[in-house]
């Protein structure tokens, strides 16, 4: 009930922009300067819509095969001591809130990358804060599921004198797939709900970058920084794009929910 509401919400309040505006003009408008309002005003999301997407695919091509890795290194490779340490450095990583990593990433990576190439507060600052924080997601969802491996495949290939790594590729990977394509699907539902670390490193400028280094403003960004002082269609225009995402974290989730299911039903 309380996600139907929400979704009644986003919608009551996007209809307005939706109607005056039209949902073509999200797309076409030459940029974004709503304040006009509807006649004057300008509504393009495709560079906030781009920066969201390049951000958070970027960070999954970095968080998913290194929590992969992660979880295979824990499960499999470390001792019990210190897979049991490392498992909890990663769970201390979930733990840290979402603002002392955009500080962290704002006073000491941005400046870093800043040294290489101006400004700093980037794509690229914003894609490894993100990595970092949704690293925790994957590898411990993916540690679960390799963790429930069925132990009779194991011994199964134990007796044929497969390798450890050989072991895991033919035994483990597969019956693990359909949970660990899920942990990077929620995994993925995580960076692009992410707010107040990408607002602190991305720079907020909405453009389209043309490199790693420039700056990008995201959907979560966008809607923290104009919400406040927003009215009439412009408001109605942020919670378009609130039911965009919404309508993104809803698909994710039906698909994990789907590929789970049918991973279990084999």
């Amino acid at each position: 009930m309380i996600v139907l509401l929400i979704m009644l919400l986003l919608i009551i309040e996007a209809i307005p922009a939706l109607r005056t505006v039209g949902f073509k003009r999200f797309f076409t408008d030459p940029s974004w300067h709503p304040t006009g309002g509807a006649k004057t005003g300008t509504f393009n999301l495709t560079p906030i819509l781009g920066g969201t997407l390049l951000v958070t695919a970027g960070a999954i091509f970095i968080a998913a095969p290194l929590g992969i890795a992660s979880a295979l290194f824990c499960q499999f490779y470390a001792p019990l001591k210190l897979g049991k340490l490392y498992r909890h450095l990663i769970e201390l990583l979930a733990g840290i809130p979402s603002v002392v990593y955009g500080f962290w990433g704002l006073v000491v990576l941005a400046p870093l990358i800043g040294q290489w190439q101006p400004p700093g507060q980037s794509l690229l600052t914003a894609i490894l804060i993100l990595a970092l924080m949704i690293l925790p997601t994957v590898m411990l969802l993916s540690e679960s599921t390799l963790r429930s491996a069925p132990q009779s495949y194991l011994h199964a290939a134990n007796a044929l004198g497969l390798s450890r790594w050989a072991i895991i590729r033919s035994a483990v990977l597969p019956t693990a797939r359909g949970g660990i394509i899920t942990a990077v699907l929620l995994a993925t539902g995580r960076a692009l709900g992410e707010t107040m670390a990408v607002l602190m490193v991305a720079g907020n400028v909405v453009q389209m970058p043309d490199n790693l280094f420039a700056p990008v403003r995201t959907i979560t960004a966008n809607i923290a920084l104009e919400l406040g002082y927003a009215m009439d269609h412009h408001r109605s225009a942020l919670f378009v794009t609130g039911l965009m995402l919404m309508v993104l974290i809803v698909i994710l989730v039906g698909l994990a929910h789907w590929i789970n299911k049918g991973h279990v039903h084999d």
